[in-house]
């Protein structure tokens, strides 16, 4: 544990070495575009038009940019894998699972074939003891059941795991898809009954026994969403947490196994549970007492072809991607096999493949810069901590605390996981990724009950984004994004903080978020601060949902402030500690204009080329929907709008749509 003290003690270095270009590429700009009218239009508008969206995708930015590179470096890694005959291990293990997904001959050789064990298995229900057997027996496989059991962090103990039932069983994207009135969402719901008929067809239903199930299944899933809660509910994790024990499980659920559940998972009926939704479960046990077995049964053939449809024969897939990719996402085109192959082998065995990634491609240089930037972010934080007037010394002492236990993670996990229990058949993808599927179940069910592994990932390493957890009080940054524009040791320092540095800085926010903020510096839930300045923290929480409540993204829609208060306090907070730490940096001076921009302009170029994107319609209306993120016009502008010192740097006035009246600018500190 870091000391308080360190904070006056970070030293201050600037990252860029002696002659470094400016790394902002004016060919991105679109100058017919003010700064201060729209400044994310002036800062990727030319970036944004030459860069039309692929149509094998929902959206088009520079996350995505990076992300695909890393696919090519990632496809790489796996066909050298493939070939390699003395391959032993996890090569041997990536890369035979590539080749069992890009064998597609086989694929559609098979059949359903590797499908109809579970499909027996579904329709020798005959009781509802029957369906409760079967629902058990799916905790080790894939959890089709509505109601799973989990690993999660004890929240008033969070170095302890206990048990976690979580609600499920919801096809749509968001409970809310089940009962907007609008238009667009009854069409979505109408084409979604439509898909669940197609995929019970492909089993061999005929047309109109498979068009009554999936009405049925429609009318299922609407009473399980009934009693689910809403994604702005879920942000608040009070919500989220009722603590009981075996006995007080089995009494939301009489009938359900919960003693067959645990069992099966070696999870042992001592340690606590946590149950996110009670209600859910309520709703979980009425529907296996009252909704008839037929309606059972054809939910779960339906589910099992929906989860394995990408594993099956082409036509499977293609009903898959029509609902799931075109009518929820407005994409247009499937992606090519092998980006489908890699995407499943990151996912499935996600830290074998990593390994293989950073030994490639991730520098040690990259991570003692990153560990740098990080400091000097830090610095950045505990600064404002100090000087923000309206905390308490308790509150300010605590968060101060809290800042100093954050724990950075860099590039790739301290120690690898262990995969070879994992069974992979060259030439049957199905059985390769169902046993990973089992193993994984099996490796998370083994924590419960055990004390929390804070060295333990949640992102592999080629991924190209960065997250906070709570119960850690730990930040991560995995080396996929540690590449362009995100970080580039070649740029000079005002690009780096403008975009890694907010990164640093958006993911330290989010220990003192919306969310965050009611966890302490040991990860558990417990309110650390005084009334009066949760009362104040709450209010300045509130001038952000207002703001993105008020932003009309075209076509009559909004942001939902409540859902992506977090995203956007982590934006500004971000982009003013990256800021005051690049300050920092200069150590009183100033930096020299490069390619006709000063270093704070510079900075803010930065930040906004990270927000280069497009996306579709449809993916625009789920983001909005379903996603805490706002979208990444408003990451830029909206965030900027808020920052006195965005506008000193671009000479923008009161009036000018960049600048909100002082009285409603938006401050976290």
């Amino acid at each position: 544990m870091r000391k308080l003290a360190a904070f006056s003690l970070v030293t201050v270095l600037c990252l860029a070495q002696s002659g470094t270009r400016s790394g902002i590429d004016r060919s991105m700009l679109d100058t017919s575009c003010k700064p201060c009218d729209d400044f994310w239009r002036y800062a990727t508008g030319a970036w944004v038009d030459q860069h039309p969206i692929p149509a094998d995708r929902p959206r088009w930015g520079k996350f995505d940019e990076l992300a695909e590179a890393n696919l090519e470096r990632l496809r790489i890694i796996l066909e050298a894998a493939v070939n390699d005959r003395n391959a032993t291990g996890d090569r041997r293990r990536v890369g035979d699972y590539y080749a069992s997904c890009m064998d597609t001959a086989a694929i559609e050789a098979a059949g359903v074939k590797p499908l109809q064990p579970m499909l027996d298995r579904i329709a020798a229900i005959r009781t509802r003891p029957d369906l409760v057997a079967l629902l058990v027996s799916l905790e080790l496989e894939d959890g089709l059941a509505p109601a799973r059991i989990v690993n999660v962090s004890d929240p008033q103990n969070a170095d302890q795991v206990i048990a976690g039932v979580t609600a499920g069983g919801l096809s749509l994207p968001d409970r809310d898809y089940y009962f907007r009135d609008d238009a667009r969402s009854k069409a979505i719901r109408d084409e979604f009954v439509q898909h669940v008929q197609k995929l019970l067809e492909l089993l061999g239903d005929p047309a109109e026994q498979a068009g009554l199930a999936a009405k049925n299944v429609m009318e299922f899933e609407t009473a399980l969403a009934n009693a689910t809660l809403s994604n702005v509910a879920r942000r608040d994790p009070y919500n989220r947490i009722h603590k009981t024990d075996f006995a007080g499980l089995a009494l939301l659920t009489p009938a359900y196994d919960w003693t067959a559940a645990f069992d099966l998972l070696k999870v042992p009926r001592s340690v606590a549970v946590n149950v996110s939704e009670p209600e859910f479960l309520k709703a979980f046990n009425r529907e296996l007492q009252n909704a008839p077995l037929e309606t059972w049964k054809a939910w779960l053939r339906w589910r099992a072809a929906r989860a394995r449809a990408q594993y099956l024969p082409k036509a499977f897939y293609d009903e898959w991607f029509h609902f799931e990719r075109a009518v929820l996402s407005g994409v247009s085109r499937q992606s090519e096999r092998w980006k489908v192959c890699v995407a499943s082998a990151d996912g499935t065995l996600g830290e074998a493949l990593g390994r293989l990634y950073v030994e490639k491609h991730f520098p040690a240089e990259a991570r003692r810069r990153m560990q740098q930037l990080v400091e000097n972010l830090r610095a950045a934080l505990g600064e404002e901590l100090k000087a923000a007037e309206w905390l308490t010394p308790e509150t300010r002492a605590n968060a101060l605390r809290k800042l100093a236990t954050f724990d950075p993670r860099i590039g790739f996990p301290v120690k690898w996981r262990d995969y070879s229990a994992v069974q992979v058949a060259r030439g049957n993808y199905l059985a390769s990724r169902e046993a990973a599927i089992v193993e994984d179940r099996k490796y998370d069910a083994a924590k419960i009950g055990k004390r929390l592994d804070r060295a333990e990932w949640s992102m592999t390493p080629p991924t190209v984004n960065a997250y906070y957890t709570s119960a850690r009080n730990s930040i991560t940054f995995p080396a996929g994004i540690l590449q362009p524009p995100f970080f580039d040791m070649d740029a000079d320092d005002a690009v780096n903080y403008g975009a890694i540095g907010v990164v640093i800085g958006h993911e330290m926010g989010h220990g003192f978020d919306d969310q965050g903020s009611k966890f302490d510096a040991d990860g558990n839930l417990k309110n650390w601060w005084t009334d009066k300045d949760r009362t104040e923290f709450d209010a300045r929480a509130a001038c952000i949902v207002k703001q993105f409540d008020a932003i009309d993204v075209g076509e009559g829609m909004h942001h939902t402030g409540k859902l992506v208060t977090g995203e956007a306090m982590g934006d500004l907070g971000g982009a003013t500690l990256a800021y005051k730490a690049y300050r920092r940096s200069l150590n009183g001076g100033e930096a020299p204009a490069l390619d006709g921009f000063t270093g704070e302009q510079r900075f803010f170029l930065a930040y906004a080329r990270v927000w280069a994107a497009a996306q579709k319609p449809e993916a625009v209306r789920r983001q909005l929907a379903t996603d805490p993120h706002p979208l990444a016009k408003y990451r830029t502008n909206a965030t900027l709008q808020n920052m006195p010192e965005f506008h000193q740097a671009f000479n923008c006035k009161l009036g000018d749509p960049m600048v909100r009246p002082p009285a409603e600018q938006c401050r976290l500190w």
